[in-house]
């Protein structure tokens, strides 16, 4: 039995032979153009050839995505039957009956091997409203070669004042290489991903138990200082028009001393087919600067199914088929093992193949399972979520404030004239949500 014909008789949606509405159905999938889901798409063929079922993919860059799923999402627009999200929209999403659950998609499908944290940070009062394809925290990537030839070692778990020293000696701008890579492109979920645990690790918090903004405080002005300064003096130039696509690129192909980025990634900057730097490449902890409450995040991508889809039925056999233990099987055995989708199932992370060929799979495993999104800051806070705020509203509000970081980066606004503006923006959205007065 091939392994696609596996997971979709595991759905126990299998219908007759002679052909159904199922399997007639067209699926219009809206994913995010990130390595894994490029590989998604490649296998997917044989999905559609197992089971009939024909495939159409919407592949949006992170932002993109992001505002086409929300917006279809809210409106119930029904223009795609399964969306890529993560582990901020789904509970959320999930509350408020946009979205299907998916905790019956078969025996088979093993649930139980999926990591808790991982089930958790996709459910609703205990209902799991997505599946996930991957999961992740963040930590350092650097390259070894470099630092050898410096005489500079990497900590296990470096601070940033370490950081930032090595970006000084490593940056040679003539040759092409930069200190470090961070990313710098306006976002929620990209350049404050990373500021939020940079924020986080310096002291920060996004609010104070009162719900009201802190973007002004020391610890803020501090943490974007830093970032300005390290990523301005040592990073690429363009450095803020750069997200995560953009960044791995640079460190695959050898511009990078050193990256801070999602432990996802390892699959592909350790992969010889895809990166010049595939053994030249270590890994460490995510730095921290005064506390590590926060300074490696917490996510997962994964497939959910609409509640506006009309195609439940033939929506979760795919679901099925890509977040199951035979798809991982079938990136392993087709692309190589390097490449599974990480951060999700125990019985990847016990195969001796992947072990072999994923030499920082127990620090990605690690980093995934230690952190934290109930205690991610220093002092208190009314939410969860590391490098995001568990509220409707922060997906506004962390754009906005995305923007903003992002011209302090350009130079084009001081830091604090940013960071002013990032308050009076957050202050104004919690007053009109009734959080504040």
């Amino acid at each position: 039995m091939s392994v696609s014909r596996y997971a979709f008789l595991a759905t126990g949606l299998l219908f007759c032979a002679t052909g159904t509405a199922a399997a007639q159905e067209t699926l219009t999938i809206a994913t995010v153009n990130n390595a894994d889901m490029i590989i998604m798409q490649r296998l997917s063929p044989q999905f559609e050839e197992e089971t009939g079922i024909d495939l159409e993919w919407v592949v949006l860059e992170e932002n993109v995505l992001r505002q086409r799923v929300t917006t279809d999402i809210a409106t119930r627009g029904g223009q795609f039957d399964i969306v890529t999200i993560g582990a901020y929209e789904t509970p959320i999403w999930g509350a408020q009956g946009w979205l299907l659950p998916v905790d019956d998609l078969g025996e088979e499908y093993d649930y139980d091997d999926i990591f808790d944290p991982v089930k958790n940070g996709l459910s609703h009062d205990g209902t799991l409203y997505a599946v996930p394809f991957y999961a992740e925290s963040s930590f350092t990537y650097y390259r070894t070669d470099l630092f050898e030839e410096a005489g500079l070692t990497m900590p296990e778990e470096p601070s940033y004042e370490d950081i930032r020293g090595f970006a000084e000696t490593l940056h040679d701008p003539e040759n092409d290489i930069y200190g470090i890579c961070l990313r710098g492109k306006p976002g929620w979920g990209e350049n404050m991903a990373y500021v939020g645990t940079l924020v986080n690790t310096f002291g920060g918090r996004w609010f104070d138990m009162e719900w009201q903004p802190q973007l002004t405080s020391p610890e803020w002005t501090e943490a974007i200082n830093f970032y300005v300064d390290l990523l301005g003096n040592y990073g690429p130039p363009g450095a803020s028009s750069n997200g995560h696509n953009e960044n791995r690129a640079l460190f695959a192909s050898g511009n990078c001393a050193m990256w801070i980025d999602a432990t996802s990634a390892a699959g592909y900057i350790y992969n010889p087919n895809e990166s010049q730097v595939a053994d030249v490449t270590g890994v460490a902890a995510a730095p921290v600067a005064v506390t590590p409450n926060g300074s490696a995040w917490s996510w997962s991508w994964a497939l959910a199914v609409p509640a506006s889809s009309s195609k439940e039925e033939a929506a979760k056999q795919f679901l099925a088929w890509a977040t199951s233990k035979e798809y991982i099987a079938l990136v392993g055995e087709t692309e190589g093992w390097v490449a599974a989708p990480p951060g999700t199932r125990q019985s990847t992370y016990d195969n001796p193949a992947y072990q072999e060929a994923a030499p920082f799979a127990d620090r990605v495993l690690n980093a995934i399972l230690t952190a934290d999104p109930s205690n991610p800051t220093r002092d208190p806070v009314p939410y969860t979520g590391v490098q995001f705020v568990a509220i409707p509203e922060f997906q506004g509000i962390g754009t906005q404030v995305g923007q903003v970081i992002a011209a302090a980066l350009a130079g084009n606004i001081s830091v604090e004239e940013a960071l002013q503006s990032a308050q009076e923006a957050t202050e104004r959205t919690m007053q009109q949500a009734g959080y504040i007065d």
